[in-house]
């Protein structure tokens, strides 16, 4: 079996190109080697490799620059699916996506499950929805994972970020009226290991359906919980240094940033844990691994 990775780079993509090995030969692609704006090399690459299955993990994930850039950000994460539902299709294969919690306004006090509409307030949430559209309606065999809060132990995510800030700052500001799951890299490509074996079980018995299933760490936390469990385990580990004293909460408004968030990310998982036999782990245990690879 062969599985096409794109975004192997990013931090779900770099984790899925070693979590994948054992289901079958997997082909690695950078954003250099396989650039989803360009739609005709897309094409061109995805019947030149053939693959079985493709796990589509790059995107246009610069949320506020697409405020500026709505055009490239459709084009990246609605257009170029678009070509992926189409090549494999044609190939009778398998493509899994990933998606956001962008995808929700943020307006409900419960968990979002995958039945509940959308209503994306920003240019990035309006380009991710239109990619699942687009994959849904064009008939190829699909999963649709949605995420949220993405952090790793490589790369430019809050978790990086507030250790740096941690050790070079005495006090720091952050938004704490925001809900939502941190989740890390490797959880989700291991969960999309998963996912896959078992999906590509059902394609060979003739029974997969296609579908749509939220995958995050357990728990709610916001940002402001968030920094204080990273620099809490720092100041743990000792191998980080830690000069911050003091973590203030402060609304949404306070940090206003050109898209707007939604402030309930909270996405439920009783159908990815039903469906594939899984407990996802608590937020704060998938951090605590995180961070003893850092």
């Amino acid at each position: 079996m062969k599985i096409l990775v794109t975004g192997s780079n990013g931090q779900v993509g770099w984790e899925l190109a070693r979590t994948l090995l054992p289901l079958g030969e997997v082909i690695a692609a950078t954003r250099q080697q396989l650039n989803l704006a360009e739609l005709g090399q897309l094409r061109h690459e995805i019947r030149r490799i053939g693959p079985d299955i493709i796990v589509n993990a790059a995107a246009y994930t610069a949320v506020d620059k697409a405020e500026q850039e709505p055009e490239l950000a459709h084009l990246i994460n609605a257009e170029a699916p678009l070509v992926m539902a189409e090549e494999m299709k044609a190939r009778n294969g398998l493509l899994l996506h990933f998606s956001t919690d962008y995808v929700f306004d943020g307006s409900m006090d419960r968990p979002y499950r995958e039945s509940d509409d959308t209503c994306p307030i920003n240019r990035y949430g309006h380009s991710k929805l239109a990619g699942e559209v687009v994959i849904r309606e064009s008939g190829v065999d699909h999963i649709i994972l949605r995420t949220s809060w993405v952090y790793a132990s490589r790369g430019h995510n809050f978790l990086k970020t507030m250790l740096r800030l941690a050790a070079e700052r005495q006090e720091l500001k952050i938004v704490a009226d925001q809900i939502g799951a941190p989740t890390w890299a490797r959880l989700i490509a291991e969960t999309t290991s998963h996912v896959l074996k078992q999906s590509q079980h059902e394609r060979r018995q003739g029974d997969f359906s296609s579908d749509l299933y939220h995958l995050t760490s357990s728990g709610a936390a916001s940002w402001h919980d968030f920094a204080e469990a990273i620099i809490d385990l720092a100041r743990q580990s000792e191998t980080h240094p830690v000069s911050v004293r003091h973590i203030e909460p402060i609304p949404t408004t306070s940090y206003p940033l050109p898209a707007r968030r939604p402030m309930n990310s909270k996405l439920s998982l009783d159908k990815l844990e039903k469906k594939f036999s899984l407990k996802m782990p608590p937020w704060r245990d998938a951090l605590r691994l995180c961070m003893q690879e850092l």
